[in-house]
This record gives C-alpha cells, sequence and structure tokens, in this order.
C-alpha cells in the first residue's frame, strides 16, 4: 500500500513539472561550456556573474577559436576577438582558474598569480600537471563550444 502511494505521488511530482530530471540537467548544462584544446575536452563550470552568462549568449550562436599563448610561465592567454562585461576583483588564480582579462582576453592558468580579473569559471575535469601538459609550451588553438564534441 505505501509503496504504490509512493509511487504515485512521484508521478505527480514529475508530470506537474515540480520535479523533472530535464530541468536539471539542462540547468547544468547552461552553467558549463567545454574548451577544446589539443585533443582534450576541459570542461569550464561558470562564474556566476555578467561575464560569464555574456560568454555562453555568444556561445549559443557559434563557436569561439581562440589562438593561446604562454605567458609567464602559468597562463595560456588569447584575444576572444570581442568584449564581455568585467567583473573585477583582486584575485589569486589556482591551477584551473579561467579569466577575462582586460574585457577580451581568454586566460587558462596552469599555475599561480594574483591580479584584477573577472573569473568566468574553473575548469573541472583536469589537475594541475595534466593542464600544463595538454597546454604545452608553445602556443594553442583553443574552440570554446557549448558541446563537447
Amino acid at each position: 500500500m505505501f509503496s504504490k502511494s509512493l509511487k504515485k505521488f512521484i508521478e505527480i511530482l514529475f508530470f506537474s513539472g515540480f520535479f523533472s530530471l530535464t530541468a536539471f540537467s539542462s540547468e547544468a548544462e547552461m552553467n558549463r561550456f567545454y574548451i577544446h584544446v589539443n585533443g582534450n575536452v576541459l570542461v569550464c563550470e561558470c562564474a556566476e556573474n555578467s561575464s560569464s552568462e555574456a560568454l555562453l549568449e555568444k556561445l549559443k550562436n557559434a563557436d569561439v577559436e581562440i589562438d593561446m599563448s604562454d605567458y609567464g610561465n602559468f597562463e595560456k592567454v588569447g584575444e576572444l576577438g570581442f568584449s564581455l562585461p568585467q567583473n573585477n576583483e583582486e584575485i589569486s588564480t589556482v591551477p584551473g582558474d579561467v579569466i577575462l582579462y582586460l574585457g577580451s582576453r581568454f586566460v587558462i592558468y596552469y599555475d599561480q598569480n594574483s591580479w584584477q580579473f573577472t573569473r568566468i569559471g574553473k575548469i573541472k575535469n583536469k589537475n594541475a600537471q595534466e593542464l600544463k601538459e595538454i597546454l604545452g609550451k608553445n602556443g594553442v588553438k583553443a574552440r570554446l563550444s557549448l558541446s563537447d564534441k
């Protein structure tokens, strides 16, 4: 009896839209983008600010390709080709931080630095050593996308 009641209750929740698996997955998908670089896919979970929201809106229209070069042996940086809103704050970066610099430069950190930056997000599926190996010592071409393909 209890089992039937519970089943009926869950069905009501699903059909009423109160509880939806697709709502959770689409919400999670809307808060991330993918960075394709050197045959790898980096998963970037977005910060909650107007900068990352604007980037996600841009990516809805088309992927963004960026030529990135090494800077200071702690980051890869490249021009987005457009500007995003800035939400600068004093940040001490750690490996995996994805940062907007000067409103139009996209930066992936594989080591530490401190400065006035705008946080875009954080790479969740790679550690510092893996990032160093993936990004390499030379320039790289990165593709930002809403798809992991």
